[in-house]
C-alpha cells in the first residue's frame, strides 16, 4: 500500500527562505490587520493540515480507486466508503474556509497557505480533493461577480462546505470550442431563467457529500450573438434554497450517467441533464466567458497542483522502494546482502533526481504564484497589484501545462523504478500514473494552454508581460553572474532567457504573415511553452541554490537539507535544462513540415468551405 508524507520542510523553505513570505504578507494590510501573516501561525496551519491529510485523506486513496462512485436509477450518486466522513471532518475543522472572505464565514488566510494545503490534499488523494477544490472555484467566481443577494445566500454555505460547487462548460459536441454550445437559457420574467441542455465531464457533478450542489453553467440566452460573445453564466442549484437558506424543492437538473474513466475513480465525473432548471444570472448578460475564466484560472492552477502532488507522492514511494529493493551487484559493494539496493544504480538515481528536481521547482512556482495572487488582491499600491496580476496571467498556463506534463513524467518514471511491481495494483504506482494522466487533458488541454501562453499572454500585448519577467531574470543574472557557486547556472539561464526573446520575435513575425501566420503560432506553441517552463524552473533552481549555499556558508545545514538543494540544482542544469536546446531547434523549424499532402499521408481530402 502506498504512503504519503506532506513535504513540510520544503514548503517552509520555499515560503520563508526563498520567497520571504512573512515580510511580503506583512506588507499587505488585509493580512497584517487580520493577524494572518504571522509565520508561526502559517507553520501551525501547515503542520495541522499535514496531520489531517496523512491520517484522514491518504488512507482513502486506494479505496476510492477500487470502489469508484455508484449511480442509482434515480440519478443519485454514492461516493466511495469513507469519503463522506472524511469530508465532514474536513469541513468541521474549517479547511473549506481557509482563504475565504471573512464576510461570508471565511478565515481570511493567505492564498499562499491554501495553495500549500491544496498540494497536500492532491498528493494524498487527488480524487477526494476535487470535491472541495471545485467548490472553491465556484466560490471565487460568485464572490467576484455575483449580486449581493446571491452572495449572501450561497457563499456562506460554500465556505462552510455545507454545499459544494461545480463548473459546467463542456457539451457532447463542444469541448474547447465553447462558442458552439447549445445549452439555452429562457427568461422566466421573474428574475430567473429556465436552463435546458446537457453538460458532460462535470467533475463532482453529483455526489452524497453535501446537501446541495451549486452548478455554475454556461448557456446562451435567446437572441444572443453567436460564438463566445453570446454566452452568459448562470447559477443553477440542485435544490432551490428557501428564503432562510434551507434546502427546498428539487431543481430540474439530474445526473444522467457517470463516465467510466482511466483514473480519478473516486471522483464523480457526471453527465448532467438540465430540463428547464431554474437558474439565476451571474454577472452580466453575454459576459459568461469572462466571468467563468475567474473560475477556470483558479482551476488551472489547481490542476497544476494535481500534477505536482501526484509527482511528489509517486517520487516518495519510488524513493522508499529504491532504498529497500535489492537487485544486482554494484562495485564497490554497499551492502552485505547478496545484492545491493537499487538506489545505488545510476539510472535509478537519474529517475529519482528527475522526480525531485521537477517537484521541488514546481512547488516553488506554485507558491510564488500564490504569493503573487495575495499581492494582486491586497497590495495597497495599484502598480504592485497590476504587476503581480500580470505575472499570474503569464505563468498560469505554464503552471497548468508544464507541471502536469512533468507530474505525469515523474509518475511514469517512479513506476519504472518498481519494475514489474510497478504494474501491480497493490503497490499503488499504476494508480498514480492513471490519475496523473487527466491533468494534461482537462481545464483546457496542454496544447490549449500553450496557445493561450504564446498567442494571448505573450503576442497579444506585444510581449509586455514577457519583457517584465525578462527584466526580473536579467536583474538576477547581473547580481549573480560572478558567483562561484551558481555563476554557471546563471550563465545558462541568461543565454536561454535571451533566446526565449529571440524565439518570441521569430514566431511573432511569422504570425503577421497573413492567414498562414496562425498556423505558425500553433505549430510552435507546445514547444514554446516547454522552453518557457524550463526558463522559469531554471530561474527558481538558481535562486534556491543560492539561498541554500548561503545557509551552508552560515553553518546552518546540520541535516544536509541545503546541500541536497545545491546538488539537485546541479543535476537540473546538467541533465534537464539542456532540453531547451532541442526545443529551440523545433520552434525555429516552424510549421512547414506539418503542411503535408493530406490525401497521401492521412488518406483524407479537405472539403473547403464555400460560404
Amino acid at each position: 500500500m502506498p504512503s504519503y508524507k506532506a513535504p513540510l520542510r520544503d514548503m517552509k523553505f520555499v515560503m520563508q527562505d526563498l520567497l520571504g513570505a512573512g515580510e511580503q504578507l506583512g506588507a499587505l494590510p488585509f493580512y497584517r490587520d487580520n493577524d494572518t501573516a504571522d509565520t508561526d501561525l502559517l507553520n501551525q496551519v501547515l503542520d495541522e493540515a499535514a496531520r489531517f491529510v496523512e491520517t484522514e485523506v491518504a488512507p482513502l486513496n486506494q479505496v476510492g480507486d477500487r470502489e469508484g462512485c455508484v449511480r442509482d436509477e434515480h440519478g443519485n450518486v454514492k461516493t466511495p466508503s469513507g469519503f463522506k466522513a472524511a469530508y465532514q471532518k474536513y469541513c468541521a475543522a474549517g479547511w473549506t474556509a481557509l482563504d475565504a472572505d471573512p464576510t461570508y464565514g471565511g478565515q481570511g488566510m493567505p492564498h499562499l497557505v491554501s495553495i500549500a494545503v491544496n498540494e497536500m490534499v492532491t498528493g494524498a488523494n487527488v480524487a477526494w480533493g476535487m470535491y472541495p477544490g471545485l467548490s472553491h472555484g465556484a466560490y471565487s467566481a460568485l464572490h467576484a461577480v455575483g449580486t449581493d443577494e446571491l452572495k449572501n445566500l450561497y457563499l456562506p454555505k460554500l465556505v462552510s462546505g455545507e454545499w459544494s460547487g461545480t463548473m459546467c462548460l463542456t457539451e457532447p459536441h463542444a469541448g474547447t470550442d465553447l462558442g458552439i454550445i447549445r445549452t439555452k437559457a429562457t427568461d422566466n420574467g421573474d428574475g430567473t431563467y429556465a436552463i435546458t441542455g446537457t453538460k458532460i465531464f462535470i467533475s463532482a457533478g453529483e455526489h452524497d457529500l453535501t446537501e446541495n450542489i451549486v452548478h455554475l453553467v454556461l448557456a446562451r440566452l435567446e437572441g444572443s450573438p453567436k460564438g463566445t460573445k453570446g454566452i452568459s453564466l448562470f447559477l443553477v442549484p440542485k435544490f432551490i434554497p428557501n428564503a432562510d437558506g434551507s434546502v427546498g424543492e428539487r431543481n430540474g437538473v439530474v445526473c444522467g450517467s457517470l463516465e467510466h474513466k482511466m483514473g480519478i475513480h473516486g471522483n464523480a465525473t457526471a453527465v448532467l441533464n438540465f430540463d428547464g432548471a431554474r437558474g439565476w444570472l451571474v454577472g452580466e448578460v453575454n459576459k459568461g466567458m469572462n466571468h467563468m475564466f475567474i473560475m477556470m484560472n483558479a482551476a488551472r492552477l489547481g490542476t497544476g497542483l494535481q500534477g505536482l502532488g501526484l509527482g511528489e507522492v509517486a517520487y516518495q514511494n519510488a524513493l522508499a522502494y529504491a532504498k529497500d529493493r535489492l537487485q544486482m551487484r554494484h562495485e564497490p559493494r554497499v551492502s552485505g546482502e547478496e545484492a545491493d539496493p537499487i538506489i545505488i544504480h545510476p539510472d535509478v538515481r537519474r529517475m529519482l533526481l528527475t522526480g525531485k528536481a521537477y517537484t521541488e521547482a514546481g512547488r516553488a512556482l506554485a507558491l510564488w504564484l500564490a504569493l503573487s495572487l495575495d499581492t494582486e488582491q491586497h497590495h495597497p499600491d495599484e502598480a504592485k497589484r497590476k504587476e503581480a496580476g500580470d505575472l499570474v496571467a503569464l505563468l498560469t498556463p505554464i503552471a497548468k501545462a508544464f507541471m502536469t506534463d512533468n507530474g505525469f513524467n515523474v509518475a511514469v518514471q517512479s513506476q519504472q523504478i518498481f519494475g514489474g511491481h510497478g504494474y501491480i495494483a497493490e503497490w499503488g504506482m499504476e494508480q498514480f500514473v492513471r490519475d496523473a494522466r487527466i491533468g494534461q487533458i482537462y481545464e483546457g488541454t496542454n496544447g490549449i494552454q500553450a496557445l493561450d501562453l504564446l498567442g494571448r499572454k505573450v503576442l497579444m500585448d506585444g510581449g509586455k508581460k514577457l519583457q517584465k519577467l525578462a527584466g526580473t531574470l536579467q536583474e538576477f543574472a547581473e547580481e549573480n553572474e560572478g558567483d562561484e557557486h551558481i555563476g554557471e547556472y546563471v550563465n545558462q539561464l541568461g543565454k536561454a532567457a535571451q533566446q526565449l526573446g529571440s524565439l518570441t520575435m521569430v514566431v511573432g513575425q511569422k504570425a503577421m504573415q497573413g492567414p498562414e501566420g496562425a498556423d505558425e503560432v500553433n505549430a510552435a506553441a507546445v514547444d514554446y511553452l516547454r522552453y518557457f517552463g524550463h526558463v522559469v524552473y531554471g530561474y527558481l533552481w538558481a535562486r534556491m541554490a543560492k539561498v541554500a549555499q548561503d545557509k551552508i556558508d552560515a553553518g546552518q545545514d546540520k541535516d544536509g537539507f541545503y546541500l541536497a538543494k545545491t546538488q539537485v540544482a546541479r543535476f537540473y542544469f546538467a541533465k534537464l535544462f539542456p532540453e531547451t536546446k532541442a526545443l529551440a531547434a523545433t520552434i525555429k523549424a516552424g510549421g512547414e513540415t506539418l503542411a503535408v499532402d493530406d490525401q497521401a499521408v492521412f488518406g483524407w481530402e479537405r472539403a473547403l468551405a464555400t460560404a
